[in-house]
């Protein structure tokens, strides 16, 4: 990999001339600016972004934070992030926070010793202290606060969609599982499905579960020891969903027949699943999209129509939901 002293020997300057040309600093002669430009094109050369932002006390990297790189719905996320920074000539550096807030914070003081633009984050606690009196501008994603700018599915209205789904199916006996109570969008989704089973016919239990990978077959066991006669169930997110889904056939019931499940975010993995899963999409990629392009407008110091932006979402009907007739 060429360095920038290569650079400097084949234009036959020296690396401060070098740096000048490429931080478009001081003053260089067009004969000069065009040999150097000639040797970084000749021998391939990719200039350190952190090199440049120490010397620039501004870089073009920005801070994605996400809380569980191993649930695929967060994946999603970045790349619609990802995509939207390469189209403004920016790049990211990803953190995975494992959903512990000291790796988040370690994660907040590698992006300031980086010199990042901003932050985009996705984890579990964003009214905590490491995000206040920051340099930079921070957008959440997935996530809600009101302290700064976010985009964010409509997790009421997902709540409430799920629910009616399941209902107008047939179960009577669902289980409603209430994702971690630190997390506003979880806590939204539950509350319209509570909304919605209260105003109905049918008897539910409520069981709080985590969005953890960890968590997640742990939870489909004692669920099943502890309530063996639901036959429905609204799960948290799609991961939840898919452990309920693999207990339920392992100790021999039959899906969607003797219990319905439904999940929510519609990860690529929802559509594999067998049977496949009955989800409540969010549109994870443009939400990721949305979050980079809001947080552009706040480096740019572009007027903020919307600080809040809320995304809809929509029930996807597989194979873990009954058939209804449409004018059921």
């Amino acid at each position: 990999m060429s360095t920038i002293r290569d650079v400097a020997k084949e234009a036959g300057v020296s690396v401060a001339t070098v740096s000048r040309v490429l931080n478009n600093k001081g003053y260089s002669h067009e004969d000069t600016k065009k040999r150097v430009n000639e040797a970084i094109k000749k021998l391939n050369y990719k200039p350190n972004e952190v090199a440049r932002s120490l010397f620039n006390k501004k870089s073009r990297l920005v801070g994605l934070l996400l809380p569980d790189i191993r649930n695929p719905f967060f994946p999603e996320l970045a790349r619609g992030v990802e995509d939207e920074m390469q189209e403004q000539g920016l790049h990211l550096i990803i953190g995975n926070a494992d959903e512990k807030s000291e790796k988040e914070i370690e994660y907040i003081q590698t992006f300031k010793q980086n010199n990042v633009i901003g932050i985009i984050s996705a984890t579990n606690h964003a009214e905590t202290t490491p995000y206040k009196n920051l340099s930079f501008p921070v957008v959440f994603l997935d996530r809600t606060t009101n302290s700064h700018p976010s985009v964010y599915g409509d997790g009421y209205n997902g709540g409430k969609k799920a629910a009616y789904e399941i209902i107008r199916r047939g179960s009577k006996r669902i289980a409603l599982l209430r994702g971690p109570a630190e997390l506003m969008t979880a806590q939204d989704r539950f509350k319209g499905a509570l909304d919605e089973l209260c105003n109905s016919n049918v008897d539910f239990h409520v069981i709080s579960s985590s969005f953890s990978f960890d968590d997640a077959e742990k939870m489909a066991i004692t669920l099943f020891e502890n309530y063996p006669d639901i036959d429905g169930v609204i799960a948290s997110n799609d991961l939840s969903a898919a452990a309920i889904l693999h207990e339920a056939l392992r100790i021999g019931r039959s899906i969607p027949n003797d219990i319905q499940i439904i999940g929510y975010d519609d990860i690529p993995l929802s559509r594999l699943l067998f049977p496949p899963l009955s989800t409540i999409r969010q549109p994870a990629y443009d939400m990721g999209r949305e979050a980079a392009k809001l947080l552009m407008k706040i480096i740019n110091n572009k007027p903020l129509l919307q600080k809040n932006i809320q995304m809809p979402v929509t029930f996807i009907e597989r194979q873990t939901t009954r058939k209804v007739e449409e004018n059921d």
